[in-house]
């Protein structure tokens, strides 16, 4: 306890040190060595959020538990920051402590005080988010390629700097050759990687479309679709050997295309679970239907 109570006051400390010499921009200025590197306590009004932030979407759900957990225990992790001129910071890592922070009304955050001009604060951002977040592939492609471009990093020198092996570096950025379609869809977690990796050697843009549609009719695995890929290269195109339909769908399928005046569609998923497809032609049509489901 009074180890934590020592910290503490060592950062309140700080934190007047550093309202009194607010001009600490660089490592040469006088007394940036007691500021930079060390835990001070920032007030959240004074951070600015990272326009270099791989990460676009934070969950809301996961940010309202975090803010619980610091309401009960505080914030554990410290936040990084850049300083700014004055005083006024902005965020390197830790958008996600920020932003719970701010959720619960504090007023400070413990940080992390670092100084780093605008290339140096892209790559620190970029390579800390995919190092510590759980960034989906497209975001961790798109924090790859910008590292590539605005720092200007072989694919050799990227693979170093974040940790991953070369070939690894190079799967994610291939798949920024998909169509956007596609690159949605994984980011949305419709598709896996595994599934964008299958269709890379895709080259039109038609039959990636194609392939994906199936995908999702179909619930296609990542091995159906490469099977897929290999029978559309080859010319010869092999439908995935499909399920047998339970009996009782198929008992009701025309029973319930005759109440609703189509032919409807069923689709059943290995783990019992399926889906229903109503087709309608027209607005009219459409409300009959509708009127039918009252």
């Amino acid at each position: 306890m009074a180890k934590a109570t020592k910290k503490q006051a060592l950062g309140r400390g700080l934190s007047a040190l550093l309202q009194e010499t607010p001009n600490i921009n660089s490592a040469q200025d006088k007394n940036a060595d007691k500021v930079v590197g060390s835990i001070i306590e920032i007030e959240l009004d004074s951070i600015e959020v990272n326009p270099y932030q791989p990460r676009t979407y934070f969950d809301e759900e996961a940010l309202r538990e975090l803010a619980s957990s610091i309401k009960e225990l505080g914030v554990i992790q410290p936040i990084t920051v850049r300083k700014l001129k004055g005083n006024q910071f902005q965020l390197v890592s830790g958008e996600r402590r920020f932003r719970a922070s701010k959720l619960i009304g504090n007023k400070t955050i413990p940080a992390y005080i670092r100084i780093a001009n605008d290339q140096e604060m892209l790559e620190m951002a970029l390579v800390e988010n995919i190092q510590r977040k759980n960034l989906d592939p497209i975001e961790v492609a798109l924090s790859y390629q910008r590292l590539i471009d605005e720092i200007q990093l072989t694919q050799e020198e990227l693979s170093t700097r974040v940790g991953k092996k070369r070939s690894t570096v190079t799967n994610y950025l291939r798949l920024l050759k998909l169509d956007p379609i596609l690159q949605t869809g994984m980011r949305d977690g419709f598709i896996s990687m595994g599934h964008g990796r299958a269709m890379i050697n895709v080259d039109n843009t038609e039959d990636q479309l194609a392939i994906y549609e199936k995908i999702l009719r179909d619930k296609l695995s990542v091995r159906q679709t490469e099977e897929l890929v290999k029978s559309l290269k080859t010319g010869k195109i092999a439908k995935p050997k499909a399920k047998p339909v339970p009996t009782f769908i198929k008992n009701s399928k025309k029973e319930i295309s005759e109440f609703f005046g189509h032919k409807i569609d069923i689709s059943v998923s290995s783990n019992g679970k399926g889906r229903i497809s109503i087709p309608f032609h027209s607005e009219e049509d459409f409300n009959r239907i509708k009127n039918l489901l009252k």
